[in-house]
């Protein structure tokens, strides 16, 4: 399976997050690369560099004023007096109507859903290249792959057109659909990270031409909270283009490939003709996060299953967090899809 990924996703290293009120390490660690590297060469992927698309895919998804925030903030913030090292919100806006102001600070909470998206130095670099990465996934799939994984580093799937949140701050698995879709495909994305894919929900959910289906904890106790309810259908043109299957807190393999049967009975009513997996490997039963209880064989089944679609497939990587078995867990999934 061909592979991509960028060096400069590396230099995104922000040591601090707050949780709970609490100043705490951040757990979305650059050491992640070097496990997911590893798991990936270990299932037989050979990885290349993505080439520069350019802001265009990205653009197609983000806002320019956000884009713009992302770029210029963490240089902004430095010029504060006092300031901490990373840019993490003290103060959001009631609603995204109320009015856009002109300070750093005022920026960070207009364009930061919360305290889990801290922004360092390298933090834009990293982004961009993260995107380019899923672009060249995509890309990958136009020129007749069957299947590509995409290390994409920040993830991704908690970020709106104009919001961080939740460690991610480019949706790369939005922006792979979507470059997808304007070559000519009907893409869906499913997204099995163990949280709701909120930003994604959110870019796509009154658009009818890009399915989104998302296996994850049940949110009425469980990050991103306020969204991932079955109920939320998509809306206007977009209403039956969303699918959520929240799943109570330590589901394991066996009924989390049932509502993986669902998803797939929505992705073939839907006609599609290729899928982006927004991958997230913690719903591993020994990840930090502790939410649903999937074993390392069970990562096989469900990459057989999704093979079982029989579409062009494009892995995008999002959660997983530092455990021993988080390169195991991706060479499972991938292997998993290859040997189906």
């Amino acid at each position: 399976m061909k592979a991509f990924f960028h060096d400069r996703q590396w230099v995104h290293d922000p040591k601090h997050f707050m949780a709970n009120g609490a100043l705490k390490p951040n757990p979305e660690q650059p050491e992640r690369i070097a496990r997911l590297t590893a798991g990936a060469e270990a299932a037989g992927c050979t990885f290349e560099t993505p080439r520069d698309a350019g802001m265009g895919p990205i653009a197609a998804i983000h806002t320019a004023e956000y884009l713009t925030f992302l770029e210029n903030i963490y240089t902004r913030w430095r010029r504060i007096e006092g300031a901490g090292e990373e840019v993490i919100p003290n103060i959001h806006p009631a609603n995204r109507t109320d009015s856009y102001p002109k300070s750093a600070v005022g920026q960070a909470g207009y364009h930061q859903a919360d305290t889990a998206c801290p922004i360092a130095k390298g933090t834009w670099e990293a982004a961009y290249w993260s995107a380019q990465t899923a672009v060249a996934g995509a890309e990958s799939l136009l020129d007749g792959t069957r299947a590509a994984y995409s290390l994409s580093r920040p993830p991704g799937h908690h970020a709106f057109g104009d919001l961080a949140g939740g460690f991610c701050f480019l949706n790369n698995s939005a922006i792979a659909a979507q470059h997808l879709l304007a070559a000519g495909h009907r893409p869906a994305i499913l997204d099995v990270d163990v949280h709701h894919g909120n930003g994604t929900q959110g870019i796509f959910y009154e658009r009818g031409d890009v399915l989104t289906v998302s296996l994850h904890a049940h949110p009425e106790r469980f990050y991103p909270f306020f969204w991932g309810h079955a109920q939320e259908r998509g809306a206007g043109a977009g209403l039956g283009a969303n699918l959520n299957i929240p799943l109570a807190r330590g589901t394991g393999d066996d009924d989390f490939l049932v509502a993986l049967a669902v998803a797939h009975q929505r992705i073939r009513a839907f006609g599609c003709t290729a899928l982006v997996v927004a991958l997230g490997l913690d719903a591993f039963i020994d990840d930090p996060f502790k939410g649903l209880a999937i074993t390392t064989p069970g990562f096989a089944r469900i990459g057989e299953a999704i093979a079982g679609l029989g579409l062009p497939t494009l892995f995008v990587q999002e959660g997983g967090y530092l455990c021993d078995a988080l390169g195991d867990n991706l060479t499972s999934v991938l292997s998993g899809f290859q040997n189906a």
